[in-house]
């Protein structure tokens, strides 16, 4: 086959996380792949951070946002600065990855111009339009559109099916969020572990990561989270609890306000990917209502549980890798109890990884390829 200009538009941190071992399978082949790397930037500094760590680095840069700007200002924002692009460049085919808003823009302005859209992590579904919001209509929406669907478990294949997209076009090829898990070093990891001890951070047994930050959980429901953690915190004063904040004042102000006096809390700046993995790798319990955690987490055998009232990763929920507790005060501190009264070797879990092997991204490439040349 010729050479084919393909281009992936991003512009988160989990967008990187799990488009870079695409990026880089097809860069082994530049007979038959111009890779074009584009970020809207909608996370500016956490995407360019995380490119980097893979060596990566975007060709195309839109800046596209703004502090305190609605939806529909960023996707307009977006939509405008992408037409352009397709405009400028000769565009056989574009990949986006998940359920942002800059992967809507990328598939509605791909369609505009009757490219063909593929899809990394297609048929995840909560059924709930608001749950996670506004990501849940996203990922619909760009199914719509999509040529080929990559899906993760053979769940979100029966999902995508459901809703009339042709078998052909759906391919169960795990999640790239496992391949890059194995991208880490030793050399990465000694890193990391230095991070923490030049913060004077002590990365023991007793090692508790939560993250927050979704839109849905902003208002009365993070009130509550925080009380949650605020009380376990509180009860568990011999262990160390780490919250990366999330820089969006309507979570970062709340945070601070209601652990910023604990000293067995460390609140910190947004972590780049390897400093993350670091904490999932060694902690003993996560509190999370990020959807990348929820996938990274059982290679790791640590108990999670999902601060959302829906999840559209339910494989792990049925593994029994993963528990949904909403912003439920009681599901949140009961459930954290069974896993803190124990000893952490006693609350491993033992269930494989319901989403990869880590060979999905080259999986995709043969998919790819079959699809240029058929």
């Amino acid at each position: 086959m010729s050479t084919k200009n393909i281009l992936f538009v991003f512009g988160t941190r989990p967008e990187v996380i799990k488009l870079a071992p695409v990026i880089l399978e097809l860069k082994k082949y530049p007979d038959a792949y111009n890779v074009i790397i584009c970020n809207t930037e909608q996370q500016k500094e956490l995407s360019n951070q995380t490119l980097s760590y893979f060596g990566l680095k975007a060709d195309i840069n839109l800046d596209c946002m703004r502090e305190n700007q609605s939806l529909a200002s960023v996707q307009s924002r977006i939509l405008t600065s992408l037409d352009k692009i397709f405009n400028e460049n000769k565009i056989d085919a574009t990949i986006v990855q998940g359920d942002t808003i800059t992967v809507l823009t990328g598939s509605l302005i791909s369609f505009y111009h009757k490219i063909p859209v593929f899809h990394v992590e297609a048929g995840l579904r909560s059924y709930d339009i608001f749950e996670p919001f506004p990501e849940e209509i996203m990922r619909q929406m760009t199914s719509r559109v999509a040529q080929m669907h990559f899906a993760p478990t053979e769940s979100n294949k029966k999902a995508l099916l459901l809703e009339n997209i042709e078998e052909k076009k759906i391919s169960v090829v795990g999640n790239t969020v496992i391949d890059a898990l194995f991208c880490l070093s030793d050399e990465i990891n000694e890193k990391a572990q230095g991070f923490y001890s030049g913060k004077g951070i002590k990365i023991d047994e007793k090692l508790v990561l939560i993250t927050v930050h979704r839109r849905e959980n902003h208002g009365e429901r993070i009130d509550r989270i925080l009380q949650a953690i605020s009380d376990l915190v509180s009860k568990y004063s011999d262990h160390t609890f780490i919250l990366p904040v999330h820089p969006n004042p309507n979570v970062k102000e709340k945070v601070y306000a209601k652990l910023g006096q604990f000293k067995n809390v460390y609140l910190l700046p947004p972590l780049d990917y390897p400093n993350l993995v670091y904490l999932m790798k060694n902690a003993k319990l996560i509190l999370t209502d990020s959807g990348g955690i929820q996938e990274e987490a059982p290679s790791f055998g640590c108990p999670t549980l999902v601060m959302r009232y829906e999840t559209e990763r339910q494989e792990g929920i049925e593994a029994g890798v993963s528990i949904l507790v909403g912003a439920d005060y009681d599901k949140i501190v009961g459930n954290s109890e069974k896993v803190l009264d124990r000893e952490k070797s006693q609350t491993r879990l033992k269930a494989q990884n319901p989403y990869g092997d880590g060979k999905t991204a080259e999986k995709i490439e043969k998919l790819i390829r079959a699809y240029f040349t058929s």
